[in-house]
């Protein structure tokens, strides 16, 4: 799996809307990329919305999209403490984000980083930790892990 990186994780998100949250994240994953705008990356982010929310209930949100130009599989981690609206299956809000931004061209290491996410955020115990987290390090961890 990609690692996440320190630069890559917010602890407290501002965002109170899905759009901003969209946003938030797109703006962290320019920065560390570097090659596309925050409006290129949340504009991918915005047409998979528009397919199915990605808020998956129990707090969890994993926007993700497939980029041409993009080299390597991007992922950065957010947090709400307020917790954001993602239009989830349960109807509650969602407290962890994971941005998952891929090469088109990188379809099955795509589904793979999707799945192990998936696999971590699925566990209470890891929920808990990256809500109750302090630090970027603990935080990376999990996902190393």
């Amino acid at each position: 799996m990609p690692q996440l990186l320190h630069d890559a994780i917010l602890l407290n998100m501002k965002a109170i809307t899905k759009e901003a949250a969209l946003h938030e994240l797109a703006g962290v994953a320019a920065t560390i990329c570097g090659r596309f705008t925050e409006e290129t990356l949340c504009n991918v982010l915005m047409e998979r919305e528009a397919v199915g929310s990605t808020g998956l209930g129990n707090g969890v949100a994993i926007p993700h999209g497939k980029l041409e130009g993009l080299d390597e599989i991007l992922l950065c981690f957010g947090r709400s403490k307020a917790g954001v609206d993602f239009n989830a299956i349960d109807n509650r809000p969602a407290h962890l984000f994971v941005l998952l931004l891929s090469p088109a061209s990188k379809a099955g290491e795509y589904l793979q980083t999707l799945a192990m996410v998936s696999k971590v955020l699925k566990q209470p115990g890891n929920r808990q930790r990256l809500l109750d987290s302090t630090s970027r390090d603990e935080i990376a961890s999990i996902f190393a892990a």
